[in-house]
């Protein structure tokens, strides 16, 4: 048995209403997926995130690297994807390519041995894991939280325990938001704050101790990632936990916001930074240097999954006999490809989800759904 063919797929869904933060406008979901099959028909999913075109084309360029290798050697394959693109490959699209591969990969291997990839990590430590809501994404330009009362009010009444809104409007109108979510969920509920790298560093902090009575959860992303020192700083000058990581790649990069102390929670999205097999990397890395970890999702199931897989092997550290809730992203904004393109359907009960059970990542894909979403290939537009 080996890999036969890999398959990739770029999928959009056009929105019914826009939506935006503090970088850019979101009209559309496209997203790039892989299907890697072996000479016995047996068959594994992957996605990546970034660019799907690009993502797609970086896909093309690693499959002569895959194809006739054995799929149970995944550790191999990654390591020759890296070796090979290592001099123009060290951070970027590429990686991410790698990482739709790497998790189509795990999704196969368990497959094969008919074990869910959180015990072909190590077992799972959880059975359960608590999701946060990510929404409150700024709706209209003349008053971008015009909506967020509503739209919060839904995720309370969905059960969600803890919810992350988008701030980087500016010090004014960020503090009146968060101070309104505050009043309106109350103090029983968690509240998180996504700037997504839009502040100075003076800015972020003035931003931070304004913010501070309200006890926010994490700040997540408020300077840019270039930034280390920066991030190191901002630390020191709120009691406001700051989180990021999502721009980061392989286990490289990740120690340097470590060895600079930038953050308190690292936030790698597995379908970019390596896939799982560097994620256990990157997890190890954390836990020398006491650094929680909670992945960034953002697309298909599959992506959900693959984060609740890892989330479920991670140690506790400390370890104690009662082990806190362990946190899992929960993208709520419209998703067609979220919420059609895979099945068993994600449920959430009494605020939590469970680890799926079923063998590699616990999902397959609906192809009637993927068909109406994918783009075909003579007609694949240049997408940023």
């Amino acid at each position: 048995m080996v890999i036969e063919k890999i398959e990739s797929f770029i999928l959009k869904d056009k929105l019914s209403k826009s939506f935006f933060f503090s970088q850019w406008e979101y009209s559309e979901r496209c997203i790039c997926i892989v299907k890697i099959t072996t000479s016995d028909g047996q068959y594994g999913w992957g996605e990546g995130y970034g660019p799907a075109n690009v993502l797609e084309a970086g896909i093309n360029l690693l499959k002569p690297m895959v194809i006739g290798k054995n799929p149970l050697e995944n550790e191999v394959i990654w390591s020759d994807m890296y070796r090979k693109t290592l001099d123009f490959a060290r951070r970027g699209i590429l990686v991410a390519s790698m990482s739709a591969i790497d998790v189509a990969l795990w999704d196969l291997k368990g497959k094969i041995l008919g074990l869910p990839v959180s015990v072909l990590l190590g077992g799972a430590q959880r059975s359960q894991v608590r999701p946060y809501a990510t929404g409150l994404y700024f709706s209209d330009y003349n008053n971008p939280s015009k909506d967020f009362d509503k739209e919060v009010r839904q995720y309370i009444r969905k059960g969600f325990k803890a919810i992350k809104m988008k701030v980087g409007l500016g010090i004014k109108e960020d503090y009146k938001n968060v101070k309104r979510m505050r009043e309106v969920i109350g103090e029983d509920i968690e509240l998180m704050i996504d700037s997504n790298h839009a502040y100075t560093l003076r800015e972020a902090v003035t931003l931070a101790k304004k913010l501070e009575p309200f006890d926010i959860s994490w700040f997540e992303e408020p300077l840019s990632p270039e930034y280390y020192s920066q991030y190191n700083e901002l630390r020191s000058k709120t009691t406001i936990p700051i989180a990021g990581g999502e721009c980061e790649y392989l286990r490289f990069g990740f120690h340097q916001l470590l060895r600079n102390k930038s953050v308190d929670i690292l936030q790698p999205d597995i379908c970019a930074s390596g896939g799982l097999t560097e994620a256990k990397k990157i997890a190890a890395l954390a836990s020398t240097y006491g650094i929680e970890i909670i992945p960034h999702t953002w697309g298909t199931a599959i992506g959900i999954h693959v984060a609740l897989h890892f989330i479920a092997n991670l140690e506790s550290i400390p370890g104690r006999m009662m082990s806190p809730d362990f946190l899992m992203e929960f993208d709520q904004t419209e998703n067609g490809l979220r919420e059609r393109l895979t099945y068993p359907k994600i449920e959430m009960v009494d605020g939590m989800i469970d680890i799926p059970k079923r063998p590699g990542l616990g999902i397959d894909i609906d192809e009637a759904v993927l068909r109406e979403y994918a783009i075909p290939k003579d007609r694949i537009e240049s997408i940023l």
